[in-house]
Order: structure tokens, then C-alpha cells, then sequence
């Protein structure tokens, strides 16, 4: 759904920017374009209108707990963020010891995957900057726009730059198609993408009901809704499935997958 707003209707300062007819609205560190019309109005999805929205920069993750979800290391997570060495961080913006975003969460998440794919940091530090200012969002990574136009972009980065580590994302076929490599077309299934950015994320995989979606339980790892340390806490209080069944109204494969994404494994 959207929304019309006047433009004297914004707070100070969150209208910059013109040419001819459109209007950028900067948002909560989002920009939309949109026509203005004759009347002075324009259209702002009404996605910034809602309260949840602000969840996506709070700090919600710990450092350990980016690094399990993500499947990298502590030391990982941290050099990335707060460290660097000397030509600073690949994802810098976090002070040292805090938690980090959801935004941040899923650029740790694609971070990981270019690792694995032998892109040097100093390669990726270079790529996220490029996307950022290409797409003028501070958190690229985290981008509809990066799934579906990433790929060509890193593409042009890569001729300019003659970055060879940037090849190992990109397939390239004879007929001049590209596309992203196996790993990281993997890693984007793992996420719905709803208003241009990562908003869901199946981080056990498609088949498990075990996701964090920022607008539930602030972020929290959830079974149908329900926090998976929440079911956890249950189980270790000496409570039965049939118990957390009746209480959480979950299904027994539920209740299975969540103490599974916890790391308490149940006899079939």
C-alpha cells in the first residue's frame, strides 16, 4: 500500500534532493524515488509509516550470536566490524563490543559466503562500498537490488578495477548471461525480500520453520512466532513435548526444529 504525503507535511530535513518532477524521500536512511504530482504530492511507501520499521537498525545481535547464525567465527564477525587492520573494517559504522543490527546481521551473513568463496576482504571492502554508492543505501548487502542487479554491477567493478577475486561470485556463459555463483544464490534463497530489502530470513533452511523475521519477538530466532529460546527454556525446565505443544499451541515437528536450531537433539 502506499501513502501521499505534501511535502510541507515531512519534518524538516527529510526531503532532499530534485530533478524535474521527482522527489527522493530520505527516510530512516531509506531512499524511494517517486513522481510528484501537480499538486505538490508525492508517494512514500507506506512501509516507513509503520512502527516496526526502526527495528531494522536497533541493536539486537550479539557478536556470537551473529557468528552462529551466519556460521563464521567470533574473531570472524569481529574483525570484520570493529577491526580491519589497517585499511579499517569491511562493514565499518559499529563501535567495538556493541551488537549489532538486523541490517548488519545480513550483511555478516553475505560477508560469510564471499569468505567462503576465497573473495579477499580487501575485495569485498571495495565491492560494498562501490554497491552502496551505486545503490545509495548504506547497506547493499541486505538489498533486493543486490540479488537482482549485484551481479552486473560487480561485473562492471571488476572490469574498472580488474579485481579477479570478484570472478568467484560471478558466472559468466558464452552467450554474455551472468549470473551469481552456487553459494550465493544459495544464501539468497535463504531470505523473502519484501520493500526491496531481506526482510525474513530461513537461516536453518527452507525446510525448517525456524526464522528471524525483525518484526517478531524484535528479531528473535522464531518457531510460528515463538522464540526458539523460549521452547528451549521449557525443555530444560523438564517440561514435555505435549506440554510445550498445549502451551505454545506448536506442532511436535515445531517444537523439534526449534530445540534442533538450539542444539538439543530429541530421539525421533
Amino acid at each position: 500500500m502506499l501513502e501521499t504525503f505534501r511535502r510541507d507535511h515531512l519534518p524538516a530535513g527529510e526531503v532532499e534532493g530534485e530533478d524535474a518532477s521527482e522527489t527522493v524521500v530520505f527516510w530512516r536512511s531509506l531512499r524511494f524515488t517517486q513522481q510528484e504530482d501537480d499538486g505538490g504530492r508525492f508517494i512514500v511507501p507506506s512501509v516507513t509509516r509503520q512502527a516496526w520499521f526502526k527495528r531494522l537498525y536497533l541493536p539486537a545481535y550479539s557478536v556470537a550470536e551473529a557468528a552462529r547464525y551466519a556460521q563464521t567465527s567470533t574473531q570472524n564477525v569481529a574483525y570484520w566490524h570493529y577491526r580491519g587492520g589497517k585499511r579499517g573494517p569491511v562493514l565499518p559504522g559499529r563501535e567495538r563490543g556493541k551488537p549489532l543490527s538486523y541490517l548488519e546481521l545480513v550483511e555478516i551473513a553475505f560477508v560469510a559466503t564471499f569468505r567462503r568463496l576465497n573473495v579477499s576482504l580487501q575485495r569485498i571492502r571495495k565491492a560494498h562500498e562501490y554497491l552502496a554508492q551505486t545503490f545509495d543505501f548504506e547497506y547493499p548487502f541486505a538489498q533486493l537490488r543486490l540479488k537482482t542487479e549485484g551481479h552486473h554491477v560487480l561485473l562492471e567493478l571488476q572490469q574498472v578495477e580488474q579485481d579477479a577475486d570478484l570472478g568467484n561470485l560471478i558466472l559468466a556463459d558464452t552467450h554474455g548471461q551472468v549470473g551469481w555463483k552456487k553459494l550465493v544464490g544459495e544464501r539468497f534463497a535463504e531470505f523473502d525480500y519484501e520493500d526491496g530489502l531481506a526482510l525474513v530470513w530461513h537461516l536453518a533452511g527452507r525446510e525448517s520453520p525456524v526464522k528471524i523475521d525483525p518484526r517478531i519477538s524484535f528479531g528473535a530466532p522464531t518457531v510460528r512466532g515463538i522464540p526458539t529460546w523460549a521452547v528451549k527454556g521449557r525443555w530444560v525446565a523438564g517440561e514435555s513435548i505435549e506440554d510445550i505443544e498445549e502451551d505454545f499451541g506448536l506442532e511436535e515437528h515445531d517444537i523439534k526444529a526449534g530445540l534442533r536450531f538450539e542444539e538439543i537433539e530429541i530421539a525421533a
